[in-house]
């Protein structure tokens, strides 16, 4: 008997300290909620080449460090940044789609050069939208607005990278005036005057875009605080998506003109 109740107190014991470990080990610390309660928080919007097609090769597999992906679920809005990550749009296609943006080495880039910062993606791209599907009061647009404003409870929202004009390089003679309504619409929607914007151009694998590629150069001698990166030195997997190598230069640049707008030093 006395036997039976040795084993069954150990047994006991061996059971509490389990559950105590695991307890300890899911609740965060300390830091880590000060982080998520400080994030700085880009939106990061457009058509397919935002959303990423690109092959996701090894070195973009892992997670990132300080750097974490807005879900829009419940008590769990907030994971650590992982491939793909257009994952959690809201209005988007298949989930087998979605692969390598600029977003990642955007990030990367971002939380590398800001060490003592934690960083928040929200993305919300969808492949083959024109800039008529993103004008202010449009779902996409209303979709990105309220994600980012729910975004917006864990930290503050320093930027919006766009990548958006396949759908449009035929008409890019109307395309500035829209881009520069829909910049305007989300300062006004999201309370930030000078919010920065960084555009960037299509790829030049097909004449037919270098009218588009050479207007939306002039974009900040029509708003301020905007910037655009160019697609120099650039290729692609199919005359319009990037791919792998390309878009790893992109989101550096992209990260490249979001330090000058922010006059991070």
């Amino acid at each position: 008997m006395n036997k039976i109740r040795i084993i069954f107190l150990v047994v006991t014991i061996l059971v509490g300290l389990f559950l105590i470990n695991s307890v300890s080990r899911t609740k965060p610390t300390v830091s880590e909620e000060k982080q998520l309660d400080d994030l700085q928080i880009y939106l990061l919007i457009g058509q397919s080449n935002m959303a990423g097609r690109a092959a996701i090769e090894i070195q973009e597999i892992d997670t990132l460090k300080n750097v974490y992906l807005y879900t829009g679920i419940v008590n769990k809005e907030w994971e650590k940044a992982a491939n793909p990550l257009n994952k959690y749009l809201s209005v988007r296609k298949k989930l087998s789609m979605q692969k390598l943006g600029p977003g990642y080495s955007f990030a990367a880039k971002m939380a590398n050069f800001q060490s003592d910062k934690t960083i928040g993606l929200v993305v919300n791209a969808k492949g083959g939208t024109s800039i008529g599907l993103w004008k202010p009061g449009s779902e996409f647009y209303k979709e990105a607005i309220v994600r980012t404003k729910k975004a917006m409870q864990f930290g503050v929202l320093k930027g919006v990278l766009w990548h958006q004009g396949e759908s449009d390089a035929s008409k890019y003679e109307a395309y500035l005036p829209q881009l520069v309504e829909l910049i305007k619409a989300l300062r006004s929607d999201l309370n930030a005057p000078n919010l920065p914007f960084v555009a960037g151009q299509l790829s030049n694998d097909k004449p037919g875009r270098s009218g588009f590629n050479e207007i939306i150069q002039q974009l900040p001698q029509h708003i301020d605080h905007v910037s655009v990166v160019t697609t120099e030195n650039t290729s692609t997997i199919d005359s319009t998506h990037f791919d792998a190598a390309s878009q790893r230069l992109l989101g550096s640049r992209y990260a490249t003109e979001m330090i000058k707008l922010l006059n991070i030093k």
